[in-house]
């Protein structure tokens, strides 16, 4: 999508994207080697009953569902971060995770003209449409500046 196809209210599906168990125990080996994520047998006798994915790998997911579906080929060039990380529910290995993403608001930068902004918030869903992460991202855009106003 190109910055001028981004307007409030407009929403980005992606999806489903099915949870690897060998890549979500290999991040979390790597990253973020707490025993529920990374311990099959321990977690099963665990609070949750089983393996649950990192929070963060589930970030990296909705990122990728967004690279996918609407950053791709745009004049995306970064993000300044994110705002209200929230993990509402455990993801398991198999599950099927859907990205809705809504544009929330856009703009020009106010100091600098080739800068365009958005905010958008990125809600992933599992196979049972149980909400599991919920983020506010701010995305930022290279512009064409008119000729004569540089």
């Amino acid at each position: 999508m190109k910055f001028k196809e981004f307007e409030p209210g407009v929403v980005v599906h992606h999806g489903p994207v099915t949870v690897n168990e060998a890549e979500m125990l290999a991040f979390s080996r790597a990253y973020d080697p707490q025993w529920f994520h990374v311990d099959p047998e321990r977690a099963r006798q665990g609070r949750w009953g089983g393996l649950i994915a990192s929070g963060w790998m589930t970030c990296g997911l909705a990122m990728r569902m967004a690279v996918e579906s609407a950053l791709h080929d745009s004049e995306s060039f970064g993000s300044p971060g994110l705002d209200r990380l929230r993990w509402m529910h455990p993801v398991r290995p198999g599950d099927q995770l859907r990205l809705e993403a809504t544009v929330d608001s856009k703009r020009v930068s106010s100091t600098r003209e080739d800068l365009g902004i958005i905010r958008w918030t990125w809600r992933l869903f599992n196979q049972d449409g149980i909400q599991v992460l919920e983020v506010e991202a701010t995305s930022l855009f290279e512009l064409e500046v008119p000729s004569g106003k540089a």
